[in-house]
């Protein structure tokens, strides 16, 4: 019996008749490239780090270099790697925010650190912890969370948004400095998930900051590798780690879709890959290589 999104289509139904009562079903499950085209130029694009399983949405980036983005204002939740590198590679980035941006064991970003010594791009350096806490003032409707371990650092020299005051509760008379990180909302945040349900709501496991970064962003786009069978928040095992469709705006199903990334319990890091890429995009003619052999081939395929 054929199948859509993990529905079986009976033979009995006509095609037609069978995608109408999909989408009432659920019209927040559209194709790939009909997600990534809620990403508007000069939008403040946050991206899942790149570790094993915490939502690197690497098919997403790759439909998107397809739709020629511009100035994007890339924010790293909290760190970025190869979906920024290619973005940046492209020209569609204007502005990069995040605590670090590499390629973990397979070295830095090649197209990042040439736009840096190019000044192609401009750089809002940050920490991990001032990101999660500019998202959980959104979160909160607050315009500041307080924030102490960045007290001593050059970063306070760069950052104009971020103000140290005196600790307004201290009882010692000595000056007791804290720093107030302004609030972050992304216009969009873009993840990869394992699982979701055709209601919209998004299982991500242990990986909470995508919960906050959910609550925090004006949208929220999340690829996904399987279609859950039931309502994942009716299910006690599954329900502590989900997001509620409440803060889903779009999901698009993209098997591997954190790739080269890993995916726990789905594939793994192929780091072969990720070598070849730093080889070719050390250059501008292998960056291009790159993209004719891996990404827009990618993308018809997707």
């Amino acid at each position: 019996m054929p199948s859509f999104l993990g529905v079986k289509i009976p033979q009995y139904l006509p095609v037609n008749v069978f995608f109408d009562i999909l989408l009432r079903m659920d019209a927040q499950i559209v194709f790939l490239d009909e997600l990534v085209e809620e990403i508007p130029d000069g939008a403040v694009l946050a991206l899942a780090p790149e570790y094993n399983g915490c939502g690197c949405a690497l098919a997403g980036v790759r439909a998107l270099l397809n739709r020629s983005p511009k100035h994007l204002h890339l924010l790293g939740i909290p760190a970025l790697g190869l979906q920024a590198d290619l973005l940046i590679g492209v020209g569609a980035v204007s502005t990069v925010e995040c605590a670090a941006v590499t390629l973990g064991e397979e070295g830095l970003a090649p197209q990042f650190s040439a736009a840096v010594k190019s000044g192609s791009i401009k750089i809002k350096d940050a920490t991990c912890p001032a990101i999660h806490a500019g998202l959980q003032a959104t979160e909160k409707g607050i315009p500041f969370m307080p924030l102490r371990g960045i007290i001593g650092s050059d970063l306070l020299a760069h950052r104009d948004d971020w103000l140290v005051s005196n600790n307004p509760f201290s009882l010692v008379r000595e000056e007791d400095p804290i720093v107030f990180i302004a609030a972050l909302k992304p216009d969009v945040a873009l993840f990869h998930a394992q699982v979701v349900d055709r209601e919209g709501n998004v299982w991500i496991g242990v990986h909470k900051e995508l919960m906050t970064l959910a609550h925090a962003s004006t949208k929220t786009l999340v690829t996904f590798e399987t279609l859950y069978d039931g309502d994942l928040l009716a299910d006690e095992k599954m329900a502590a780690g989900t997001i509620p469709s409440i803060y889903v705006s779009c999901l698009a199903e993209a098997k591997k879709g954190a790739w080269p990334i890993a995916l726990p319990a789905h594939y793994e890091r192929d780091a072969g890959h990720i070598r070849r890429y730093v080889e070719l995009a050390s250059s501008n003619e292998g960056f291009q290589q790159y993209l004719m052999e891996y990404v827009y081939p990618q993308i018809a395929a997707e």
